[in-house]
């Protein structure tokens, strides 16, 4: 007779092992290491993104056997199994690039479809890169079952000259080579120098804004987002996971408990006073949809008119996470923005406590440093996250704004088809300053997959045009991006936005006072050009892009492939 703790842990794997016509599905399990005691223990998926083809995720095999570990130590049984990952930092500037957005959908179905089948009764997830992280997430949404997720750590720097480096340091020194202001020498030594070892990207680029605010989110341990991929914190991080995994249980808490309309609302705020990647944005939109929490673009901007931008780290800053992590992570940085009002103190989180609760002892960062700033002295005042709107954006953009390349632009229109046109032409010195520069059909649909426009706008500060050059597209950016650039411009072009009637030599200006992005254009003549206009023909018409393109919503509104039926 089984007691009523054992029915109340084992909701799902007991339809699975229990009874005498299950007799087959235990002899498969009993081939993978399961013994007789094991099939009354809850069991636990450990869904793993590992694999060797990013140094993001090339550690986090190790990872899930720590979180395998908390798990046995707890009376439960852990199954680890693995989705798939990408890599951005190498696809980028490539066709590869397309299927980046595209494999957030494929973990989350990933995840969901193993742990469903499976009947696994509670899930851990670790993710180490960008879009594995809010493709774990949605999955644990959707599934709904008692669920903890575990950031696989940021990289160390790599080191030059003195001078630390990271995987935009590479990308930059592409365009300061194209400009001659580095030597073949040069740029080998900064490609051989900048990765190091294992863990994401190490400024406060999309996978640690990411891992930043699903902590915020309540979804992750205390400071599971500001620690070494390689470190002894990370280990302890990911045994603790597989323990509190089993509290869960116990007290049937679950990701949709945690994941409410307030707990968005504080993974923004954290989000903006870090000066995170606009990815988050896009990420967040879609987390929020699979947890059926009402989240709109216009949302940052409420919030972003009363949070300012404290932390002084990459791209636009100065500091890298590590650095961060040596003065207490994020945790201290909440504790001030809850002391101030700025976040919702009474959200529940994955340690069975409050996020007040969690943050009661947090004591204040160390006196003199300088990587976040206190509230009466913020780098910018407000949001760095500027929602816009105007004749080119009627849906909405998202500019990052953070004060340092100003707040207003106006330019001449320099436009490509695509991001390699785009490419080539800066790095061949055909982009001038003033010019802004419009990269269109890169959108969700129309890439398909909405690429990053790294490449682009590193080649654009290598060039030494940061200040004069803008650059706007219906694509996206990554994390590592800095400059005057506004992304997700929605409609998309190949939908039909107004993106796809600009011409060379319109002037545009993006304006971040005003929250507005406009074309110098007639509404006459915006109309004559579109009646003109004739939609392109998909670029693939099998496969996986293909099946996405159809799919796909607007960037608006997270571009998710999973929209409710109607």
């Amino acid at each position: 007779m089984t007691n009523n703790t054992e029915e109340s842990t084992r909701r799902f794997s007991s339809r699975v092992v229990d009874g005498m016509e299950r007799a087959p599905s235990r002899a498969m399990l009993h081939a993978v290491g399961f013994e007789d005691a094991d099939f009354k223990k809850p069991q636990i998926g450990i869904a793993s993104t590992w694999s060797m083809v990013t140094p993001c995720n090339m550690h986090i095999h190790r990872l899930a056997g720590h979180a395998a570990e908390g798990v046995g130590e707890n009376n439960g049984k852990a199954v680890i199994f693995n989705t798939i990952t990408i890599s951005d930092g190498i696809s980028m500037g490539t066709e590869g690039m397309k299927y980046s957005l595209v494999s957030r959908e494929v973990i989350a179905d990933s995840i969901e479809t193993v742990v469903g089948c499976q009947g696994f009764d509670g899930v851990v997830a670790i993710g180490g890169c960008d879009k594995n992280m809010p493709g774990c997430l949605i999955a644990l949404a959707r599934l709904n079952r008692p669920a903890i997720f575990v950031y696989g750590g940021t990289i160390l720097p790599g080191c030059h000259n003195g001078k630390n480096l990271d995987v935009i340091s590479v990308f930059e020194a592409v365009g300061a080579r194209a400009n001659d202001r580095i030597d073949d020498y040069e740029l080998k030594n900064i490609e051989a120098k900048a990765i190091p070892g294992p863990g994401s990207c190490g400024g406060m680029y999309t996978a640690n804004t990411m891992a930043s605010a699903i902590e915020a989110l309540g979804m992750s341990l205390p400071d599971s987002s500001a620690q070494a991929a390689v470190s002894e914190a990370k280990k302890l991080d990911c045994i603790r996971a597989g323990q509190a995994i089993l509290e869960l249980l116990a007290k049937n808490i679950k990701p949709l408990d945690i994941m409410t309309r307030k707990a968005f609302e504080n993974a923004i705020s954290v989000v903006i006073a870090l000066g995170g990647s606009t990815n988050a944005v896009l990420h967040l939109l879609a987390m929020a949809n699979a947890c059926g929490v009402e989240l709109k673009l216009e949302d940052f901007s409420e919030i972003g008119k009363k949070v300012p931008m404290l932390a002084d780290l990459k791209p636009s800053g100065r500091y890298s996470m590590a650095e961060l992590i040596e003065i207490g992570g994020i945790q201290p940085l909440m504790k001030t923005l809850l002391d101030r009002g700025l976040l919702h103190g009474d959200c529940l989180t994955v340690t069975g406590k409050t996020l007040a609760e969690n943050l009661a002892s947090v004591g204040p960062y160390p006196e003199g440093q300088e990587i976040i700033r206190p509230l009466s002295n913020p780098i910018k005042k407000d949001s760095h996250l500027v929602i816009l709107h105007g004749n080119l954006a009627s849906r909405g953009a998202v500019a990052k704004i953070t004060g340092k390349e100003g707040l207003c632009f106006t330019g001449g229109a320099r436009v490509f088809e695509c991001e390699e046109e785009a490419l080539q032409s800066i790095l061949n010195g055909m982009v001038k300053a003033g010019d802004v520069i419009v990269i269109r059909f890169e959108g969700p649909r129309g890439g398909p997959g909405m690429r990053e426009m790294l490449s682009p706008t590193s080649a654009v500060m290598g060039k030494g045009l940061g200040s004069q050059v803008a650059l706007i597209t219906d694509g996206r950016f990554s994390g590592g991006t800095h400059g005057f650039v506004v992304g997700h411009i929605t409609p998309e072009a190949y939908c039909g936005g107004p993106l796809a009637i600009v011409q060379d030599g319109d002037t545009i200006t993006i304006d971040a006072e005003h929250n507005e992005l406009k074309l110098h254009v007639s509404d006459a003549e915006i109309r004559e050009r579109l009646k003109a206009w004739k939609q392109p023909a998909p670029k693939y018409t099998r496969g996986v892009l293909a099946k996405y393109a159809r799919l796909v919503g607007s960037a608006s509104e997270g571009a998710v492939t999973d929209n409710p039926l109607t």
